[in-house]
């Protein structure tokens, strides 16, 4: 089987063949970021650059009250398997303005529509 270094280095290869992306995510923030397994960022970088559609599929449970701007923003507890920061992080971030749709138990989101269903999950 591919490891995960395998199939993003196959995804990178393979890409002009395909329509768009699509991925599952850790965690999506308040701004319609995601939280996902390292790589996951340059995937939607490389998605962008082809003009193919980035699509995240994920649960609404795994929206996150959190605001990252960038990778250095993530808190550790994200980061690192164990809570101290040792080694390469596992998890990376990936800004919402190279997300197209979430596709969630809600419906299909835009990115932007993330902090309003937080709203209307914590009031």
């Amino acid at each position: 089987t591919f490891n995960q270094v395998e199939i993003k280095a196959v995804v990178s290869t393979q890409s002009t063949g395909v329509d768009f992306i699509l991925v599952g995510a850790v965690g999506v923030v308040e701004n319609g970021g995601l939280i996902n397994k390292i790589g996951t960022y340059p995937v939607a970088v490389m998605a962008q650059s082809l003009n193919k559609p980035f699509y995240v599929a994920v649960e609404s449970f795994k929206f996150y009250r959190n605001y990252p701007l960038c990778q250095l923003d993530l808190p550790n507890d994200s980061k690192y398997l164990d809570s101290e920061e040792k080694g390469h992080p596992t998890v990376d971030f990936t800004p919402p303005n190279l997300v197209n749709k979430l596709f969630t138990d809600l419906g299909v989101l835009t990115p932007s529509a993330v902090s309003d269903e937080l709203i209307k999950l914590y009031i």
